[in-house]
């Protein structure tokens, strides 16, 4: 099987570089497609999405992934479901529960940073200056409900841990985090989500 990634930004691709090998195991071939911000991809999807139909192979699957962003989550995964049914492919979501689809959408709710905050062991081993009791604090127990954007909730963490005072460079702490982040004790709802479509590829 060889599984296509399409995601919004370079962050995205160097969390998923570290992440992807303890989800699918070392013998899953994939490629990740990075585009310039989510609306570059939202535009570019359904020719993209075309022109893998022209050519897919029958073991082929394609993963979007996209952050909310605070929009409305159904109607955000519904212009991703639309673009892949009108370029032909049967979506997971689609196939309700049944093999044989081709595209799996998925939303990370409501920004990447939430799986970073999902793990809180990850990012202390990334940056031993944050407390150890990070994960246990009331804002922070439930990732993808964090109040005030969760790429500046961590920016704070940070910062107030002694780091990153001119600014967060948001590729840089993903792949610092991501190093160190444990698939199978994530906390986010959206992360298990995400992880668990993946791990039914293989069943």
């Amino acid at each position: 099987m060889h599984i296509e990634f399409l995601v919004e930004e370079y962050s995205a691709e160097v969390a998923l570089i570290n992440i992807l090998p303890r989800i699918l195991g070392e013998n899953t071939a994939y490629a990740i497609r990075t585009f310039s911000g989510k609306q570059d991809l939202l535009t570019q999807l359904p020719l993209r999405l075309k022109g893998y139909r022209k050519w897919k192979p029958e073991d082929r699957r394609i993963v979007v992934l996209v952050d909310q962003d605070r929009e409305n989550c159904l109607d955000l995964k519904d212009k991703l479901e639309e673009a892949a049914r009108k370029a032909g492919f049967i979506t997971k979501s689609g196939a309700r529960g049944r093999r044989g689809f081709d595209v799996i959408n998925r939303l990370a709710i409501e920004e990447l940073e939430a799986w970073f905050f999902g793990d809180p062991k990850a990012i202390v081993q990334a940056y031993p200056r944050v407390p150890t009791t990070i994960g246990s604090k009331a804002p922070y127990r439930n990732p993808d409900a964090i109040v005030g954007g969760t790429w500046e909730t961590l920016e704070r963490v940070l910062q107030k841990a002694g780091y990153y005072p001119g600014g967060m460079p948001k590729a840089e702490t993903a792949e610092n985090i991501s190093k160190y982040m444990d698939p199978s004790r994530n906390g986010s709802k959206s992360f298990q989500v995400f992880r668990d479509a993946l791990l039914g590829l293989h069943l």
